[in-house]
């Protein structure tokens, strides 16, 4: 499962290029987010916008070719489940996109 996760990031990414999520640090440095466990787990999401969010999520993903078991930690400690439930937010609407 987490293997095809990963693939439908990678995925996403490829047909997402007006996201820039190659640059997903930058990314997160323009929000105040580091790209580190600490940081990334306990960003405050609920004004993020999607870009951000898909930021967090490759950055999760990019994490765990430096670290084996970090994307892992991402899913144990909730903040996958956190950052999906962020972009279902945005997509219904519901949510208030800052950027």
């Amino acid at each position: 499962m987490v293997h095809h996760f990963i693939d439908d990031i990678y995925d996403f990414i490829d047909h997402n290029k007006d996201m820039e999520l190659n640059r997903y640090g930058d990314i997160l440095n323009q929000n105040g987010l580091k790209w580190g466990s600490k940081s990334m787990s306990t960003a405050d999401v609920s004004n993020l916008d999607a870009q951000c969010i898909m930021a967090l999520i490759t950055g999760a993903v990019r994490a765990e070719r430096f670290c084996d078991g970090a994307l892992l930690g991402f899913f144990k400690d909730g903040s996958i489940r956190k950052w999906l439930e962020r972009l279902k937010e945005l997509d219904n609407g519901s949510g208030t996109e800052v950027r």
